[in-house]
């Protein structure tokens, strides 16, 4: 063989085998995405007319409890956890202790604790973590990471964040576990966490918060408020204002960002943070954003940008040794450590 002789070596990308634990509506959207990037292997939910449904939907085995499905499919390679908010850990941890990779959605979990409970687990079994935050693939999103990364924006002094939603009685009558303290965990765990986990991805952490909240218009339905307002304070030393409700009359109206800097004020609007709705920034004319997904669309109501796609694709690409995971686990903690730095900081009207 010629010393100098040049091999073009490809590396080919192993198809993944999937499972998701939870049949409910978002499961669907995970599906969907799933088959079109690897294979869905399995499905699993306590009810099992919903698991049957699911399974003869997409061709899949069917299971009505999780420890089944981990103890007899052998061949998945990730778990992904669709199940109610307080349940994610429980089911996160032991798909990792059987040894699969694991996918959760949002949120993370519901305390601070249970989210070291899973890295840690995760951390032992030396498999990956993924929380899903799918915020963070959205196109404007993606252009002012870009702009706060290369100091375009200069010093970042402020920002006021909008969530401005609908989510009536009807809502959470239909399900047994929205709208309970145990599995739900409020309005920022399940409609906003999308929204808090951008703070930690644009600014970093928090030092402090102060916070009111009330519960105007839910009162027989839910077990927590359905609006917040609360002051930040992070380590960079920007402060900023959130603001959130699911009273929004009829349809959601906006989710917005604000971002007030030295060189420049951006803000990022739509009802999903779909659109670069304002700019002006020192030594930039016009930035040109790509249009992006619709938003998840649950019939009687819609939700945050439909970008599972890219969380697949960015989870095949880093199991496979081809890319940089966008979401770790660690991220998943701060979003939750943000919030309950949020509720525990909370002084709750009594009108």
């Amino acid at each position: 063989m010629h010393k100098h002789a040049s091999f073009n070596i490809k590396i080919i990308m192993k198809k993944l085998n999937f499972g998701i634990v939870g049949c409910g509506r978002i499961a669907n959207r995970h599906a969907i995405h799933i088959n079109s990037l690897g294979n869905l292997t399995a499905v699993c939910d306590i009810d099992i007319n919903k698991a049957n449904k699911f399974g003869d939907q997409y061709n899949c085995n069917i299971y009505d409890d999780i420890d089944k499905l981990l103890n007899n499919e052998k061949d998945i390679d990730v778990i992904s956890i669709c199940t109610p908010n307080g349940l994610h850990s429980d089911h996160a941890i032991k798909s990792l202790n059987k040894g699969f990779h694991v996918l959760v959605e949002k949120p993370m979990a519901l305390n601070v604790h249970d989210c070291g409970e899973m890295i840690k687990t995760a951390e032992r079994a030396n498999k990956r973590l993924f929380i899903v935050k799918q915020n963070r693939f959205n196109p404007p999103v993606i252009k002012v990471k870009d702009l706060l990364d290369n100091k375009k924006l200069g010093k970042v002094f402020s920002f006021q964040l909008n969530c401005f939603w609908n989510r009536n009685d009807n809502y959470y009558n239909k399900s047994y576990w929205k709208g309970t303290n145990d599995l739900d965990g409020g309005i920022l765990y399940t409609q906003f966490s999308h929204f808090i986990d951008l703070l930690y991805f644009f600014f970093g952490e928090v030092i402090k918060s102060y916070s009111f909240s009330n519960n105007y218009n839910h009162n027989e339905t839910i077990d927590f408020d359905d609006t917040i307002v609360s002051i930040l304070y992070f380590y960079s030393g920007i402060i900023g204002t959130i603001n959130c409700t699911i009273n929004s009359y009829d349809k959601n109206m906006e989710g917005s960002l604000t971002i007030f800097g030295e060189k420049g004020t951006v803000k990022i609007g739509g009802q999903y943070l779909n659109e670069l709705e304002y700019q002006n920034i020192k030594g930039i004319d016009k930035i040109v954003v790509d249009k992006g997904n619709p938003p998840n669309n649950y019939g009687e109501y819609v939700g945050s940008m439909s970008n599972h796609y890219d969380v697949y694709k960015n989870v095949i690409e880093t199991i496979n040794g081809k890319g940089v995971i966008m979401t770790n686990c660690y991220d998943g903690l701060m979003t939750v450590q943000i919030i309950d730095k949020i509720y525990n900081s909370n002084e709750r009207l009594h009108l």
